[in-house]
C-alpha cells in the first residue's frame, strides 16, 4: 500500500469545546492546519497544545470561500491528499488506512459518508455523501456561503469511499445569522446558480419571509441548471410550507402534488402531504399518503432527506388516523411500530393506552 502525505485543514472561531475531540479524530493525518478567524476563547491555545499548525486572520467582509481558500493555502505544497473538515466533525477511526488503500495516482477527489444528523444513540438520521477530500492543486472554494469545492481544469477523477464516515455534532446554539445576507450576495454574484438560489429560498422560509421564499423558490425551479429532481422536489415542498403559513391550503396541496410528481421515488413529499392532511384533520388522506410513503424503502443518500420521513412519524400519523377512522386494531398495530422506534415517548405510550381502552369498550 502506497504511503501518501495527508493533510487536514479547517477554519475555526470560538470552538474550544470541540478542539480535543476533533484533533484526536484527525490525528491519523501527517499534518493539521487551522485558520482561526477571530476566536476570543481558548480555541487557538488548545489547537497549539495539540500540535496543530495555526494561523490567525480576521476576514472582513466575511466570506466562507475566502476563509476556506486561505486555510487551504496553509497546507504544504507537497501534500498528496488534502481533507477539509470542521471542528464539530469527527472521523470514525481507521479512515487513513481506507483512504490510502483506495486512492490512486490519478485520483483527484473522494466522496465519503457524512452523517449530518445523529440521534442520542449516535444512529444516523440524515446521511449523504460529501466530497471534501482532494488533491493539493487544481481546487478552489467558491461562493460566499454554502461554499463548494470547485475543480479548476483538466479531468476530475472522483472515487467513492463507502467505509469512511464523518460524523457531525453541531453546536445547536451557534448563530446562522450571517447566512441570509451571504446567500443574497451569492445569488447576486451568480444569479444562474441553481444550488444557492434553492438555499436562498429555503433561508427566506426559515426567516418567515413566506412571499419572498415562494418567489425565490419558483425562480430556482425556472433556472436551466435546476435539473436535479430531489432538489426541485424540495423547493416545491418548501413552497407548500410557505402557503400553509399563509393559510392557503389549496395552493399548499397543489405544490405537494407537484413535488410527488417530480420525485415519486422519495418519501418526503408523501410525508409532507400526510402532515398537511393531518393538520386539516383529513384522516383518510393521512392514511393514504402514509401508506404510499411506506412503499418506498430506498433511502436516498442526499442532504435533501427529511428526518420525519424515516423516523417514527409515519407510524404515529397512521395510528392516530386509524383511531379516528375507527380502525382500532390498526391503530394499536401502528402505535406499537412507532414505539419500537421511540419506546420512551410518553405521548405515544398514552395514545396506546387510549387505543387499548377504546378496543376494550
Amino acid at each position: 500500500m502506497k504511503k501518501y502525505k495527508i493533510c487536514v485543514y479547517a477554519i475555526s472561531k470560538n470552538e474550544e469545546q470541540f478542539v480535543n475531540r476533533w484533533c484526536n479524530s484527525m490525528k491519523e493525518a501527517d499534518k493539521i492546519f487551522v485558520l482561526d478567524t477571530g476566536s476570543n476563547d481558548k480555541t487557538v491555545e488548545k489547537l497549539k497544545e495539540n500540535g496543530v499548525n495555526v494561523k490567525q486572520q480576521i476576514i472582513d467582509p466575511w466570506r466562507f470561500d475566502v476563509a476556506r481558500n486561505l486555510s487551504l493555502d496553509m497546507v504544504d505544497e507537497d501534500a498528496d491528499i488534502c481533507i477539509c473538515t470542521d471542528l464539530d466533525e469527527v472521523f470514525e477511526p481507521g479512515w487513513r488506512k481506507e483512504l490510502e488503500q483506495q486512492w490512486c495516482n490519478d485520483t483527484t477527489r473522494a466522496r465519503y459518508n457524512y452523517n449530518w444528523s445523529l440521534d442520542k444513540d449516535n444512529k444516523p438520521l440524515v446521511n449523504f455523501f460529501i466530497e471534501k477530500i482532494h488533491t493539493r492543486n487544481n481546487y478552489k472554494w467558491t461562493h460566499p456561503v454554502h461554499e463548494v469545492l470547485t475543480y479548476l481544469n483538466g479531468n476530475e477523477n472522483t472515487i467513492t469511499l463507502n467505509n469512511i464516515t464523518l460524523n457531525h455534532y453541531p453546536d445547536i446554539n451557534k448563530s446562522r445569522s450571517s447566512y441570509l445576507p451571504l446567500l443574497e450576495l451569492s445569488v447576486k454574484e451568480d444569479p444562474e446558480d441553481d444550488r444557492n438560489m434553492h438555499y436562498l429560498g429555503r433561508e427566506y422560509m426559515y426567516y418567515g419571509k413566506w412571499e419572498e421564499s415562494i418567489k425565490t423558490l419558483e425562480k430556482h425551479l425556472s433556472l436551466p441548471k435546476a435539473t436535479w429532481k430531489d432538489e426541485r422536489c424540495a423547493s416545491m415542498r418548501f413552497i407548500s410550507r410557505c402557503y400553509q403559513k399563509l393559510n392557503d391550503y389549496e395552493q399548499a396541496r397543489k405544490w405537494l402534488f407537484k413535488a410527488i410528481e417530480e420525485a415519486p421515488y422519495l418519501r418526503d413529499p408523501y410525508m409532507e402531504m400526510a402532515l398537511l392532511e393531518y393538520k386539516l384533520k383529513n384522516y383518510k388522506e393521512v392514511e393514504k399518503f402514509c401508506l404510499k410513503a411506506l412503499r418506498i424503502n430506498s433511502h436516498q443518500k442526499t442532504y435533501i432527506n427529511e428526518v420525519f420521513s424515516w423516523n417514527e412519524t409515519v407510524y404515529d400519523l397512521l395510528s392516530i388516523s386509524c383511531f379516528y377512522l375507527d380502525k382500532i386494531d390498526y391503530a394499536i398495530y401502528f402505535v406499537d411500530k412507532a414505539l419500537e422506534m421511540k419506546p420512551n415517548d410518553q405521548r405515544l405510550i398514552g395514545n396506546r393506552k387510549l387505543f387499548i381502552e377504546k378496543e376494550t369498550n
